[in-house]
């Protein structure tokens, strides 16, 4: 047997926001590495395409509007117990301080704060945590490092959720549960396509980067593979920052 301490052979992992970009790319990614993968998303078709190219056996998928209280609540009474979570779910958001809308603040507050909070205490509650699970939450460098003019509703919104993994990571190590995040740059995903930036602005976006280049859904997806696996087995409270080098 070939030694392999990223294995996600036997485990059981929950991928919410499995649709497209960095959850797609994840659950693909685990369903190679030997896990039974879960994915949940919004969208029939897309989630399907993702369906469709997950390698191995036992997956499943679950059409599922998070922001739904009952929708949020089924979904964690019908998942077995988990090795591993990811709550990727998210959306962005491009508005001045001086536009800022409640609504506005409450849709992304929704579900980019709220929905991942309150899935993992269903699953706590319900007991669909394993010992020795791993959970993973999808943030950005937005969260701890980095701010930007236009950015403050995603920035508020990935603060939060990193201040809530390390509360968690905090309350769970007695249940042998470890809680971490990733804390990616700017990853080529629909998140980010906005039509008012011009391709000259994100050619000079790119040269802050050191590496010259935006991310790649597979390089976050290989990153939370780690997060998943006994490889990090003493690894909890953790933002990893994967940015090209952005925040140098």
């Amino acid at each position: 047997m070939t030694f392999n301490p990223f294995t996600l052979e036997g485990k059981i992992i929950l991928v919410t926001g499995a649709s497209s970009g960095i959850g797609k790319a994840t659950a693909i990614a685990c369903s190679k590495m030997g896990a039974s993968v879960i994915i949940t998303g919004r969208n029939v078709e897309r989630l399907q395409e993702t369906f469709n190219e997950l390698e191995g056996v036992g997956h499943n998928q679950v059409i599922a509007e998070l922001t739904d209280e009952d929708q949020l609540t089924k979904l964690a009474e019908m998942v077995p117990p988990l090795d591993g979570i990811v709550n990727n779910a998210g959306i962005g958001s491009k508005t001045p301080i001086s536009f800022i809308k409640k609504t506005d603040l409450q849709t992304i507050l929704d579900v980019n704060t709220i929905v991942p909070i309150m899935l993992t205490k269903n699953l706590l509650k319900k007991k669909k945590m394993k010992r020795g699970a791993s959970m993973v939450f999808t943030s950005s460098i937005s969260g701890i490092c980095s701010v930007d003019i236009g950015n403050t509703l995603y920035s508020v919104s990935k603060s939060a959720i990193d201040g809530f993994m390390k509360n968690a990571a905090k309350e769970l190590a007695e249940k042998g549960i470890r809680v971490n995040s990733v804390n990616p740059g700017m990853v080529n995903t629909k998140i980010n396509e906005y039509s008012s930036v011009s391709e000259e602005d994100i050619q000079r976006d790119m040269a802050n980067y050191p590496l010259k280049r935006y991310g790649n859904p597979e390089e976050i997806a290989y990153a939370i593979i780690y997060l998943l696996s006994d490889a990090s087995a003493w690894v909890t409270g953790t933002a990893l920052k994967i940015d090209g080098g952005y925040s140098l």
